[in-house]
């Protein structure tokens, strides 16, 4: 699903030239459920916007689904990211003047999916991960964990072939980060590729793999004990 060859970034001013990631090669199948880990500074981040078509690469090879995504237009980029990717983030990045409703039907206006279309999978995506009862309500109106749920739901109302999920706990106290991780567990287990960046051992062993990071290059890869029965269908 994801092939990384050689990938290099490097963010340039008029007095410094940083390179974020070295040589980064990195694979990760349909169906994977894969962490990546290390200190503040190390590419992680980096790594996950230009796996989510959010920045571009300075040198080597990222083939999304066997497509060459290096060279591709704004327009291009997009229209593949919009199909294809859901993004988790720390701060949830929910609208704050839109309604739940409307913070999870965004994704499917964007994608020109009719309103009668939008209400069925915006509904049947509230009542999968139970905030049915709150798709009336304003984010500031919910909890912490509440809120990643209705980011979650926004993030898989289009059907992602992947989840991008930075540090999706970060922001929540054990008990709903821990509701967070159990349900991720549970989207991976019925099928869903996920792709994780977390400064938590404890979110990483919810993974199959957990890949290590250092200076923008990957240290090491280890795979987790952590048992999943995953749905192939």
């Amino acid at each position: 699903m994801i092939k990384i060859e050689n990938l290099s970034k490097v963010f340039s001013t008029e007095e410094v030239e940083t390179k974020a990631l070295n040589e980064v090669s990195l694979q990760i199948k349909q169906g994977e459920f894969v962490t990546i880990m290390g200190a503040s500074g190390c590419g992680k981040s980096t790594l996950l916007n230009i796996i989510g078509l959010l920045d571009n690469v300075s040198g080597g090879s990222y083939k999304l689904l066997d497509k060459e995504i290096n060279g591709l237009k704004e327009s291009e980029r997009a229209k593949i990211r919009k199909e294809n990717i859901g993004f988790v983030f720390q701060n949830f990045n929910l609208i704050d003047e839109l309604s739940v409703y409307d913070n999870i039907e965004l994704p499917l206006i964007y994608n020109n999916v009719p309103a009668g279309e939008r209400r069925k999978k915006v509904e049947a995506i509230a009542e999968r991960l139970a905030i049915s009862h709150r798709l009336k309500h304003f984010p500031q109106q919910l909890s912490g964990g509440q809120q990643q749920r209705a980011a979650v739901a926004r993030a898989l109302v289009n059907d992602p072939k992947i989840i991008l999920a930075d540090e999706p706990t970060g922001n929540l106290d054990s008990k709903n980060g821990n509701e967070v991780m159990e349900l991720l567990t549970d989207l991976h287990a019925n099928g869903a590729t996920i792709l994780m960046v977390t400064h938590s051992d404890y979110d990483a062993s919810f993974s199959q793999r957990t890949i290590l990071m250092k200076d923008g290059m990957i240290l090491s890869e280890q795979q987790n004990s952590r048992k999943v029965d995953v749905f192939v269908g």
